[in-house]
């Protein structure tokens, strides 16, 4: 059996964090899970009981700057975590991002990587979830959000190698593995979701935490995948995201071809119901 890690950077996250360490810890185990801090003024909140965190010093700068800081640390730490305590794989994510197996598969995240042979880099699908303003209500921490949300866009950008299998260098938000060329699993989906409740996002854009730091365009593209969840007619999902999983493996992002392209903007897919109570 592999030995497999998850590990993340947050601040000030804790609405995202709480369903992280739940879904992750359910996968791998709580003492498989890796929580740093960004910034020693941060709380570490006590759902993360038995799961290893630090507060480390914040990264200053505006978020190009920082978030290249971020990746190189955390790639840093994946390396140390398969070179000093032995892990094979390290699942590598933000906090709102959490890697799935399709369940018609009928196993965990765990057991089906612990089967599968990784190279160097996996990726999963890449499932933006967006709140339809039309039919869908604000998100309730308490319920699965899957059960409250119930379309996606499928979105290249989420499309990530989360899984490495040897010491490598993440691009910033983990959208790439520099050097090296990524590799869709025809089983695993890339859930994200930062683009869950309009709401939080207009809280986002008066945090200035965030906006001092450059964010404010990062938050505003998740508001897009709203509008672009309300306006569309989704597609059934199976046939879909099979051909979308097809071109995005061969086709690339112009000036980085280690990084997928949809041929085919603002796809929407209808969530089916057997993911509906895993996240």
């Amino acid at each position: 059996m592999k030995k497999i890690c998850a590990i993340t950077m947050v601040r000030n996250d804790e609405f995202y964090l709480r369903k992280w360490v739940e879904y992750y810890a359910s996968q791998l185990g709580r003492e498989h899970l890796r929580i740093f801090f960004d910034g020693e003024d941060q709380r570490i909140p006590d759902f993360c009981e038995g799961v290893y965190t630090e507060l480390k010093p914040r990264i200053p700068g505006m978020v190009v700057k920082a978030e290249k800081e971020r990746l190189t640390f955390l790639s840093q730490q994946a390396a140390r975590l398969m070179q000093e305590e032995g892990y094979d794989l390290v699942i590598g994510v933000d906090a709102d991002e959490y890697l799935v197996v399709d369940p018609k598969v009928g196993k965990t995240l765990g057991e089906y990587l612990g089967e599968r042979e990784v190279e160097c880099c996996l990726s999963g699908l890449g499932i933006d979830v967006g709140q339809h303003l039309e039919c869908e209500a604000k998100i309730d921490a308490s319920r699965p959000w899957l059960r409250q949300r119930g379309y996606a866009y499928l979105c290249s950008r989420y499309t990530k190698p989360s899984v490495i299998a040897k010491p490598v260098m993440w691009g910033a938000g983990f959208h790439r593995v520099k050097g090296h060329n990524y590799h869709i699993d025809p089983n695993l989906y890339l859930f994200h979701f930062g683009s869950i409740d309009l709401e939080m996002i207009k809280e986002r854009m008066g945090n200035n935490d965030l906006v001092s730091t450059g964010r404010l365009g990062h938050i505003k593209k998740r508001a897009k995948t709203i509008y672009v969840v309300t306006a569309a007619t989704p597609r059934e999902w199976d046939k879909t995201v099979s051909g979308m999983r097809r071109a995005q493996q061969w086709l690339r992002q112009p000036l980085a071809w280690n990084k997928p392209w949809n041929p085919i903007t603002k796809v929407v897919v209808s969530i089916p119901e057997r993911f509906k109570d895993i996240l």
